[in-house]
């Protein structure tokens, strides 16, 4: 029920899911991160107004208004589909009606995710398995092409991460795993129920 409650609140529309068989062999379907699993999430990490998030595969953007809504945070969500886009658009209009100081805080760009450029300002990064291995390491390397042009501190959240994305970070990157937040009830039965979090520091 927590999906049509936060999507009322916000006055927006993210439910739904892609079907597997219908994305490509690098960029994955849409699933959007749940809503109890972001209560989760910022029970055990916060945000400022100050912090720049970079949602890539924010489908129709419920991660970039729920932080605005908790956080007043700057959102910017990339998405290459532009279905989900134009929704991602639509929805921001809609929920930017209601919350007058949103304005200027939310973005999306419909673009690959690897061409992204990465500013100054941006310092958190939300993945929840987006795309194949290929494409997360060049988006990696962009963000840490940013850093050393202008060093600040850095998170990655994963959401429901893949091995090959862990292996990745701890092998192939100075980032180091900051934290690990398991949601109690779904990891029972799924090990992937968690948000991990990487940071890399001035």
């Amino acid at each position: 029920m927590k999906e049509k409650y936060y999507d009322k609140l916000l006055n927006i529309n993210t439910m739904g899911n892609q079907n597997w068989n219908k994305t490509s062999t690098h960029n994955h379907p849409y699933q959007p991160t749940l809503y109890i699993a972001l209560e989760e999430l910022f029970e055990n990490y916060t945000l400022s107004e100050d912090d720049h998030i970079v949602d890539f595969g924010c489908g129709m953007g419920r991660l970039n208004f729920f932080i605005n809504h908790m956080f007043n945070s700057h959102v910017t969500g990339v998405e290459i589909n532009e279905r989900y886009f134009d929704v991602a658009l639509i929805n921001k209009e809609s929920y930017e009606k209601k919350n007058k100081k949103s304005k200027g805080k939310i973005n999306f760009i419909c673009d690959l995710a690897q061409q992204y450029q990465v500013r100054p300002e941006d310092n958190k990064f939300y993945f929840f398995n987006p795309f194949s291995l290929q494409i997360f390491t060049k988006v990696i390397d962009n963000i840490l092409q940013s850093y050393e042009e202008n060093i600040r501190d850095m998170d990655i959240i994963m959401y429901y991460p893949s091995s090959e994305y862990l292996e990745y970070l701890d092998y192939k990157t100075p980032f180091i795993l900051e934290k690990e937040i398991k949601l109690e009830e779904l990891y029972k039965n799924d090990p992937k129920e968690k948000f991990v979090i990487y940071s890399l520091k001035c």
